[in-house]
């Protein structure tokens, strides 16, 4: 898997789409090809290990297409995980493939619902109050850069130890 290659210039939401591609992407290959006992090693203090920021990510695109802008309870949603370090977690029955799968659907899900929203349209999320289609974009795009990087330095951490 290779990362899709950058849009440099056109319409706003067609940058803003592509670069969330790109970043959703680049979250996966941190991942990919990882043993499911790489996948679930803890390096760090916290929860965060290479499924578990696929899990996350997952969650957070539910959270900010599914409840934030359609509006949606959290029973109506694909999937549900506990807010904060609850979202990192995942269930010994729930392989990496699986993980990838269940981010790749959320994923899709999210560009359906936003198909019908512009980058003005808002919904409103309980702390942050009304946010725009525009600003959900930039928010999981800084989000799933970040991981990125997170899951870059796992994945460095995992093949040096070998």
């Amino acid at each position: 898997m290779s990362i899709l290659p950058r849009v440099t210039n056109g319409p706003e939401r067609l940058m803003l789409e592509h670069m969330l591609d790109r970043n959703r992407q680049a979250l996966i290959e941190t991942a990919h090809g990882l043993s499911e006992a790489d996948a679930r090693r803890r390096l760090v203090a916290s929860l965060t290990t290479p499924i578990g920021l696929l899990k996350h990510a997952a969650f957070a695109e539910r959270r900010w297409f599914q409840r934030v802008l359609l509006g949606l309870d959290e029973s109506e949603c694909d999937g549900y995980a506990t807010p904060g370090d609850g979202s990192f977690v995942v269930a010994d029955s729930e392989t990496l493939p699986d993980v990838i799968a269940e981010f790749e659907r959320a994923s899709e899900r999210s560009r359906a619902i936003a198909a019908d929203f512009t980058l003005d349209d808002t919904g409103t999320h309980p702390s942050a109050g009304d946010v725009s289609l525009r600003f959900v974009y930039l928010l999981l795009i800084e989000e799933f850069a970040r991981h990125a990087g997170h899951g870059d330095i796992l994945r460095e951490q995992l093949t040096a130890a070998r």
